[in-house]
This record gives C-alpha cells, sequence and structure tokens, in this order.
C-alpha cells in the first residue's frame, strides 16, 4: 500500500473545507486514518475512492464507492471501524449544533479531500437515497456503478417456454 494519505490544499484560513481550523488540526490525523482504513477495504489502492457519510446522533449511513476503470464498484462499508473513526471525526466539533451532517470523502493521486454539509444545508433525518446517488453522480458522472450480489438472493430468470 501507497504512504499516508496527505491532505490537498489544506490552507491556514479560519475555516478548510467547511470545518473550523482548530477542530481540523484535530480531525486531520483521524481523516487520514479513515482513508487508511477505506484503502484497507477496497485492496490497498485508495486512488479512486468516494466515500459519502450521512451522520447524526448515534447513527451513521455510510456509503463506499471506487472508480475501477469504465465503472464504479460499490463497497457495502460494514466495519465496526470505520463507525467509530467517523463518530471520533463528527465529536471534534464540542458544539453539537456546528457538527457536520455529510461528508464526502474523496482520495485522488495519494491525497484525499474531505467537504462536509451542516445541518442548516441538509437534512439527514429522513433518510434519502436520492441524496447519496446526486452526490455519487456529480463525483463520477453517468459511470455504471456495479452493486456486490445480496447475499442469499438468486437471479431470477425465465422459464424456457416451449
Amino acid at each position: 500500500m501507497a504512504g499516508p494519505l496527505r491532505p490537498s490544499n489544506l490552507t491556514t484560513s479560519r475555516k478548510v473545507n467547511g470545518m473550523a481550523a482548530d477542530n481540523y488540526r484535530t480531525a486531520g490525523p483521524l481523516l487520514s486514518e479513515l482513508g487508511q482504513e477505506l484503502a484497507a477495504f477496497v485492496g490497498g489502492d485508495p486512488n479512486g475512492i468516494f466515500f459519502y457519510v450521512e451522520i447524526g446522533e448515534g447513527w451513521v449511513r455510510p456509503s463506499l464507492f471506487r472508480a475501477e476503470g469504465d465503472m464504479v464498484r460499490f463497497y457495502p462499508p460494514d466495519d465496526p471501524i470505520l463507525s467509530d473513526i467517523l463518530f471520533d471525526i463528527w465529536y471534534t466539533e464540542p458544539d453539537p449544533t456546528k457538527r457536520w451532517s455529510v461528508m464526502e470523502y474523496v482520495v485522488e493521486d495519494g491525497k484525499f479531500r474531505a467537504e462536509y454539509k451542516f445541518p442548516d444545508e441538509v437534512d439527514v433525518t429522513k433518510p434519502d437515497i436520492e441524496r447519496r446517488e446526486a452526490a455519487l453522480r456529480a463525483h463520477f458522472g453517468d459511470r455504471k456503478v456495479v452493486y456486490p450480489p445480496i447475499e442469499g438472493m438468486t437471479e431470477w430468470k425465465p422459464s424456457p417456454t416451449t
């Protein structure tokens, strides 16, 4: 696997990708750790990762995608370590009214970029698959998304006609 992920476009302004700079100093190492965990999840090479997360008190809805040639593969991120890291990042903001609701985490050329949306921008208390799909399309365009088969399901095949 490549070395540690580095943040891209890091600035010294008061805000970094929507997060207060003081919180970013705390969250930055956690965001790098998140990237390492995601890289392991997809087999080692993190380039092409798009990680979409909606979060609230006591729950998290992560979705992990990775560009693979002409397509995008979905990886079911059911790892409790990911949830722990996400909550650690979320709780770096001590004021619950200022915590992010959505994070889009992208890895390109060994660098990560994390962008946030806050409760005044999006209401994640109501599940909405279309929010995730819109973010996915905004990032990958019309590339085909491949989802793994659902365990226990079989493909329906029509019976032959005689």
